[in-house]
């Protein structure tokens, strides 16, 4: 009978036509126990190399493929994660992204992204939406409270980025060297007058470059404004730049990368030279080139965040997340987070655009 044989066709016929093969198939081809099966797909290091080797060219050739339903129920996992970013267009968070989904591309677990367009109502809709259906959370730059952080924590594990708290080991970044360096800038072209504008006051990343820009700036005598807060897009920028030139400022640090391309628009439609009465940086990834010619001009310190090297660090503590997720590849300077979670991830240093830092999250 057709799909019955164990040749090559009879093999490609039982793929094609034949029945599921099952993992007691798979253990009888190997010479194995299906628990061995079981191990050797799930969790391979409590099975030898050759073991796996075989287990996997045998149920190559049954053309057996786990029921991923069913592993979820019996194991409790579903081998899948999810990203929660605060805006996919901003360019800043791309490269972090595609340094998740490098990373657990060569897994068997699936990444589920989502966005939350600065809403911190909708993050939290979209995080409790995902424990039920993930083995971890990794959290982008999360605006949540404290309370509701340690509600979703209790119920899967959480890794976030640029973000501490203690219920949760967490990637940073080190704003000091960039701020540093952009106020050392200005003070040597001679402005002594510089606005900051702020993004949402609910961002741990807003407030620490404010506290590390507020910091230079006194050490050296400039005068900073506070300006906003704003959206952190290019229309926040833009509505931003009346309220720069109203308060008689010539320097702007601007929160992100699109809002001070949104701050040149606005100044360039005014009429206002741009370095040559005003100069404005942003933080962020890169200069975005949007085909206006200012936005070439834009002298922007930009924190590298070396987000492939985050994406291979991050620690989802869940049973359901290979360990080896806690290996960061690219030889980062520093160890990773205890298994407790309450340390973070050193990713890498970046001369002249600042660095990730371990330092405790708290």
């Amino acid at each position: 009978m057709e799909g019955t044989g164990t040749g090559a066709g009879g093999t490609g016929r039982r793929r094609a036509e034949g029945p599921r093969a099952s993992i007691r198939a798979v253990a009888n081809l190997a010479g194995v126990s299906p628990s061995t099966v079981s191990r050797a797909l799930n969790s391979p290091e409590l099975v030898s190399a050759e073991t796996r080797r075989r287990v996997l060219e045998c149920a190559e050739r049954l053309g057996y493929r786990p029921n991923r339903a069913a592993q979820s129920l019996v194991l409790g996992r579903t081998r899948n994660v999810g990203l929660i970013v605060p805006d996919i267009a901003n360019p800043f968070f791309a490269p972090f992204i595609k340094g998740v989904e490098a990373y657990f591309r060569d897994t068997e677990y699936a990444v589920f992204l989502a966005d939350t367009d600065e809403d911190a109502a909708t993050e939290v809709r979209l995080a409790e939406a995902m424990v039920e259906r993930v083995d971890g959370l990794i959290l982008c730059a999360p605006r949540m409270t404290g309370a509701r952080l340690r509600a979703v924590a209790a119920r899967t594990a959480v890794v976030l980025a640029n973000r501490t708290s203690r219920v949760a080991p967490s990637v940073l970044l080190d704003f000091r060297p960039g701020m540093e360096q952009a106020v050392a800038h200005v003070h040597a072209l001679g402005h002594h007058r510089c606005a900051y504008l702020s993004g949402p006051a609910n961002s741990w990343s807003n407030r620490q470059r404010r506290r590390f820009l507020g910091a230079a700036c006194a050490e050296r005598g400039i005068e900073l404004v506070d300006l906003g807060p704003y959206e952190p897009r290019f229309t926040g920028g833009y509505r931003a730049a009346d309220e720069v030139l109203a308060a008689r400022a010539t320097a702007v640090f601007a929160c992100n990368d699109l809002v001070a391309l949104g701050v040149l628009s606005r100044l360039t439609a005014r009429g206002v030279p741009v370095p040559v009465c005003a100069i404005a940086f942003g933080f962020g990834h890169k200069p975005v080139r949007c085909g206006c010619a200012v936005a070439l001009q834009l002298p922007c310190v930009s924190h590298a965040w070396s987000a492939d090297r985050a994406g291979k660090g991050v620690r989802v503590r869940a049973g359901g997340v290979q360990r080896r997720a806690a290996r960061a590849a690219g030889r980062p300077r520093a160890g990773l987070a205890a298994p407790v979670g309450r340390r973070a991830v050193q990713a890498g240093h970046h001369p002249g655009q600042g660095h990730l830092r371990a330092g405790v999250a708290g």
